[in-house]
């Protein structure tokens, strides 16, 4: 419920704070007093449309903040939880409006769109009015309050838990015709695609290891290339270019040659020779070693080739189909799945769509049943609301819970039905939309008749009525008063009221009042005590001069009913 609205510069209103209780807070005043402009304040913060009139003159903004304490589970936590808005067991809707046009919504102090403080104010309260209709009159919600109504639940939850099913079994359908049509559309190049991955099987891990391995080839190349070359200055093939061997052994003859014939070297001649010999022999074993690794790192070049080819035919063929050649493998599996399924596709869709045909016959099922017990809760809502019409001056009025069967593309989960509430106001009319048949005062009353039926069957905890009981008086009056009180046993109801006899059922009672001073006028809200609320309500029986005839009906219309 509202429980505390602070307004602040909009037209004559300066400064306002309110407090609010459960109950019927009924307020009162003169004609001009300003009781419209403290409701336009409210609905500001409710997501009404801004005007830059609303701003009183002088000041360059107003603002408006309402605060409610919605009951535990309702509708409201969950959407601002979906919008990220902290709300543990108050929610506070502001709206700031500037002289240049610009306004500014806020919902517990975190900035929100103006559709999004209109959905939450929605949710929280109802205004009826004269000429502005909000909640019962739209169409939208009449399903949902005819099942409040009259429908049990389960029957409810069944239609809607065999819409879902239907819907998944049709969503399940739709998507398997669209694979079936897309691999038909592309079966000629599905099956070279699949031909051409067939034919390379591609393994995983295989570009990692044929890369490996690809360096492991050239790097050998590279080795017994450099020990071809370095065996090559050892032992070379040009017989223009004497290798070290031949000019070791040249220098070994020069050596010998210096001792006498017949006689072996001595002295320094004798060691320099045993050097040269030293020499040839490590050069010999020199050139064996060599020998022995040219032999081993000769390979076969074709495998160099062969593993290039590979990698690079994977490369070529990732790149054809756009992935990495590591998806490849997963890429064969889902293209020979697409291709077998154009085999067995045909039996796949004729399942599901026996699957579908069994889940929509669930669901009329479910939603014809649905569909009889809202017409039997239909004409009950009618019998109940034909009873509340007359004492409110209705009483030539009839009213339609209308149950009609929807269109097939309209169905959904809460069923196969349109529902509106319609009106006839005189005989022989033809009932029509509750806004456009009704004038404003049989509107008013006629909402107040359907709050009445349907109390409790709303989750919006505030209703906001203007002059309901405008252009009525007497009996008809005190009928107004007498379920207005009633609505307020089960949800929070504020008033604007002309009416001394509807006042009278107040458990909270504020006058609003303009008063003129300093060359401006300034609305004024005052919380009446008993003594104070009679002689208001005598006020509004008497006019201006406040008779004692008046104070006593004032008493006799307050008094316990």
């Amino acid at each position: 419920m509202l429980t505390a609205l602070s307004i602040r510069d909009v037209v004559l209103i300066e400064r306002l704070d309110l407090s609010f209780g459960p109950g019927l807070t009924v307020l009162t005043g003169e004609t001009g007093a300003g009781k419209s402009i403290l409701l336009d304040g409210f609905v500001l913060a409710l997501g009404a449309r801004s005007e830059q009139g609303l701003i009183r003159t002088g000041t360059e903004q107003a603002s408006v903040a309402a605060a409610f304490a919605p009951p535990r589970g309702h509708p409201v936590f969950a959407l601002l939880a979906e919008q990220g808005i902290e709300a543990d067991d108050e929610v506070v809707l502001r709206r700031v409006v500037g002289r240049d046009g610009r306004s500014r919504a806020f919902v517990n102090d975190q900035p929100v769109g103006a559709a999004l403080l209109r959905q939450v104010g929605a949710l929280l309260v109802e205004v009826q009015g004269q000429h502005d209709q909000m909640g019962l009159a739209d169409p939208a919600g009449h399903v949902a309050l005819l099942d409040a109504f009259g429908v049990a639940a389960p029957l409810r939850a069944a239609g809607a838990e065999r819409w879902r099913a239907w819907r998944t079994a049709a969503a399940a359908l739709e998507e398997a015709r669209q694979a079936m049509a897309a691999a038909q559309r592309d079966e000629e190049w599905l099956s070279h695609a699949v031909a051409e991955l067939a034919g390379l099987r591609p393994t995983q891990g295989e570009e990692e290891r044929l890369a490996a391995e690809r360096l492991a080839l050239q790097q050998g190349e590279k080795r017994a290339e450099a020990v071809a070359a370095a065996l090559a200055e050892l032992a070379p093939t040009n017989r223009r270019s004497p290798g070290p061997a031949a000019m070791l052994r040249s220098a070994a003859r020069t050596l010998q040659r210096l001792s006498p014939a017949g006689t072996a070297p001595a002295g320094p001649v004798a060691a320099a020779l045993a050097a040269v010999e030293r020499a040839e022999e490590a050069l010999a074993e020199a050139e064996t070693l060599l020998t022995g690794l040219v032999e081993a790192a000769e390979a076969d070049p074709r495998l160099l080739e062969r593993a290039e080819e590979r990698l690079f035919a994977l490369r070529a063929v990732a790149r054809k189909h756009q992935v990495q050649v590591a998806e490849l493998p997963g890429l064969f599996d889902a293209l020979a799945a697409k291709l077998a399924a154009l085999e067995s596709g045909t039996a796949q869709i004729e399942g599901l769509q026996a699957a579908a045909t069994v889940a929509r016959s669930a669901y009329v099922a479910a939603g014809t049943e649905l569909s009889e017990a809202r017409r039997a809760a239909a004409a009950k809502l009618d019998r109940a609301i034909a009873k509340e019409l007359p004492p409110l001056r209705l009483n030539r009025a009839r009213f339609v819970a209308d149950v009609a069967a929807a269109a097939e593309p309209d169905w959904g989960p809460a069923g196969m039905d349109t529902v509106r509430f319609l009106i006839a106001t005189n005989p022989g009319q033809e009932p029509g939309p509750l806004a456009r048949v009704a004038s404003g005062g049989e509107l008013s009353r006629l909402m107040l008749a359907l709050k009445v039926v349907l109390a409790g069957t709303s989750p919006v905890p505030t209703l906001v009525f203007d002059e309901v009981d405008s252009g009525i008086g007497g009996a008809t009056a005190a009928a107004v008063g007498e379920r207005l009180a009633r609505v307020a046993e089960q949800v929070q109801v504020l008033l604007v009221t002309h009416s001394p006899q509807v006042a009278a059922r107040g458990t909270a009672h504020l006058r609003v009042s303009k008063q003129t001073g300093k060359g401006h006028a300034e609305t004024r809200v005052e919380m009446l005590r008993d003594g104070e609320r009679q002689e208001e309500i005598a006020r509004m029986l008497a006019g201006e001069t406040v008779t004692e005839q008046a104070r006593a009906a004032a008493a006799s219309l307050m008094a316990p009913q």
